[in-house]
């Protein structure tokens, strides 16, 4: 239980970043292209990570990457790959920028199939699960 009453998951309290972003982000629905891709490209750079770590470098990857907008960065080229690998603001790891790179060629091409949002909510459960208790 929080000062404010409110109850929320031991790890929220182990950073008022980590609590703002389990009020506010945590399990809510992402529903646009630019915020799915986001999300995505973020849960790969925390591969091995701590999710605190992704939150307080976020600021720094969205000016990276451009607000993580897909057309833009499908547009990456070595130049922008060299630019990444020496910006300290974010996780600079060759193999996850690559593919935050290549991520952003497929979202783009998506587009001709429904696009990113259609195939994420493609595999949205007809009912949604009830917790047990």
């Amino acid at each position: 239980m929080g000062e404010d009453g409110l109850a929320r998951t031991p790890w929220a309290y182990g950073d008022p970043l980590l609590l703002e972003y389990y009020d506010t982000e945590w399990g809510m629905p992402v529903t646009s292209e630019q915020g799915l891709f986001e999300r995505i490209s973020l849960e790969a750079f925390q591969s091995g990570l701590s999710w605190l770590v992704i939150l307080r470098k976020r600021p720094a990857f969205r000016a990276a990457f451009a607000d993580f907008d897909p057309e833009v960065v499908a547009g990456f080229g070595p130049a922008d790959e060299t630019r990444l690998l020496a910006d300290a603001g974010i996780v600079r790891n060759g193999a996850k920028i690559r593919a935050t790179i290549a991520n952003a060629q497929a979202v783009v091409d998506l587009r001709d199939d429904g696009g990113l949002v259609a195939l994420v909510e493609s595999f949205r459960p007809d009912v949604t699960p009830v917790p047990r208790t």
